[in-house]
């Protein structure tokens, strides 16, 4: 890549997030109101205090994990939109862990639960892997199916088999204490950051940091890494230099379904202690907005996510001390991810252009030494 692609990359994400902001100051003037003033709630309701920046984090852990499950499925040319049905499959996985082996010490408990995530949404990522691998069925509309699957699938066994005693809320019982997150609360208040008791913020955000660390380590570290960008960049190129396409895709769909799946550690361990039916609000549809805006790069989309932790986060104060929807920052999401997939096609056209511009003049440059000889 030469080094105008690689500005392009880095800058082309920050441009499409200042003209969406810009055209939701548009919307904005067009309601009759300020945007700078709507601007600053937004940022004051998510940077205001301690306690916006634990609800910022906390808004972030999930879409870590989707954004994840997108962009390393999409190093290996693979696009799965079955995060959802990954997510609700490692969560119900995860809270029947919790419910079954509630007599372990939390010492073996929280990794059990935090492998049994990232199983299911394992699990259930390897059945479009494997159909694409083995019969090139599309994955797309395999993930999408799934979703459906999973959905409907986990919403009967919580309907049916496993809601609570007593209770109209399709949920399970809670899980095991020794298997719930500690919140972050107390332990950041005995260093001097006085973060509220209520606050949701919880040791999820460690585990979706180190999934961040571990997805760089893979991609860029490993044998496996390596064979992943490959397919994902020419697959015949790929089989062609002696890597197992078959086996690499199926390994891809592996691994960006643990990602999602781990989403329970952050809904069913830190947060509500419990499987609850339709818990998930779009959360692996927003992963591939994400990883769009993350450049499907580990590090892109944790910064990606925290941007819309902020949003989401900041929008609640638009919405109760303002007259502009909330439904705003939606707009604002959406525009930036639309800009970015412009300037992703924009970038790609004129680096081509400019190889295929230095590619002619090396071979006008062959061509007149000929000549000369």
């Amino acid at each position: 890549m030469t080094r105008f692609a690689r500005l392009s990359q880095l800058l082309s994400p920050l441009v499409a997030v200042a003209a969406a902001f810009l055209v939701g100051g548009l919307v904005v003037t067009a309601i009759g109101e300020n945007p700078f003033r709507i601007y600053a709630i937004l940022f004051r309701g998510a940077f205001g205090s301690i306690d916006a920046i634990g609800l910022v984090l906390f808004n972030a852990v999930p879409l870590i994990f989707t954004g994840l499950a997108v962009a390393f499925a999409f190093r290996a040319g693979l696009f799965n939109i079955g995060g959802e049905g990954q997510l609700y499959a490692g969560a119900f996985v995860c809270a029947l862990a919790g419910l079954t082996l509630g007599g372990l010490p939390a010492v073996l408990l929280i990794p059990i639960m935090v492998l049994a995530s990232a199983l299911g949404g394992a699990l259930w990522a390897s059945v479009p892997g494997v159909l694409k691998a083995r019969f090139g069925v599309h994955e797309v509309i395999n993930t999408i199916m799934m979703n459906f699957i999973a959905v409907g699938l986990t919403s009967y066994f919580v309907i049916n088999m496993l809601r609570e005693p007593g209770q109209m809320t399709p949920q399970t019982s809670e899980i095991a204490v020794a298997g719930h997150l500690p919140r972050l609360a107390g332990p950041l208040s005995r260093i001097g950051i006085p973060l509220p008791q209520a606050n949701p913020l919880n040791l999820s955000i460690v585990i979706a940091l180190a999934a961040v660390w571990l997805a760089w380590y893979v991609l860029y570290r490993t044998n496996l890494g390596y064979e992943i960008r490959a397919v994902g960049m020419n697959s015949k190129a790929a089989e062609y230099a002696g890597i197992n396409v078959r086996r690499t895709i199926v390994a891809a769909m592996l691994l960006s379904g643990a990602f999602a799946g781990l989403v329970a550690t952050n809904e069913v361990m830190g947060f509500r202690h419990r499987f609850l039916d339709n818990f998930s609000s779009g959360l692996g549809f927003m992963g591939i907005a994400v990883a769009l805006l993350g450049k499907n790069t580990p590090v892109g989309v944790l910064m990606a996510a925290l941007l819309f932790g902020v949003l989401n986060t900041g929008a609640l104060e638009i919405d109760v001390f303002t007259d502009v929807p909330r439904e705003l920052i939606q707009v604002v999401q959406a525009v930036t991810i639309i800009l970015v997939v412009v300037g992703n096609e924009v970038v790609t056209r004129r680096a081509a252009a400019r190889v295929a511009l230095v590619a002619g003049e090396t071979a006008r440059s062959a061509g007149v030494a000929g000549k000369a000889e």
